[in-house]
């Protein structure tokens, strides 16, 4: 996992809770790359049509609320989610993008706009979006949270780490 990631907003609201990217309509019978194709369809119909490989979502208050599936991790990493960027998260969709190497940091989202080039710099700590001349601080994420994130998630990390222990 790269430290700083770039890639262009692509906007959401408030209040996404994960049946939105991982609707339940679709379960059971369907798999996760058909359920990746209907994305965010409920809060915004033409979102996947025009969602690229490399793209981060930003979105509002308590995104990924509602639900404890990791489905909805796995779903944004079959669209190509690059990060997320949030005014909040629900606290169990937070962890599981962190358990599934999804990167995720709460920010300020104000001024920044659907299309806009944003860079994450996970090690420093900040969000920018040149073009706005935004620059924000964010609380770095711990060492083992981006040790993880380098291993592509928790079970990757603890495969190749087995003896490695929280201090």
């Amino acid at each position: 996992m790269q430290t700083i990631i770039k890639g262009r907003a692509r906007v959401l609201g408030d209040n996404i809770n994960t049946d939105t990217n991982c609707s339940s309509k679709y379960l059971p019978g369907k798999d996760n790359a058909y359920v990746a194709q209907h994305a965010f369809e409920k809060v915004a119909p033409a979102f996947i049509g025009s969602f690229k490989a490399g793209d981060i979502i930003v979105a509002g208050k308590n995104f990924g609320i509602n639900s404890s599936r990791e489905q909805a991790v796995h779903v944004m990493h079959l669209m190509g989610v690059a990060a997320i960027v949030a005014h909040s998260f629900g606290r169990q969709f937070f962890r599981n993008t962190i358990n599934n190497g999804l990167p995720a940091l709460e920010c300020d989202i104000g001024g920044i706009a659907d299309g806009d080039e944003i860079e994450i710099d996970l090690a420093a700590g900040s969000v920018k979006v040149a073009a706005h001349g935004i620059a924000r601080s964010v609380p770095v994420l711990p060492p083992a949270v981006r040790a993880i994130l380098a291993e592509g998630g928790l079970i990757k990390f603890l495969q190749k780490y087995p003896d490695w222990k929280a201090a």
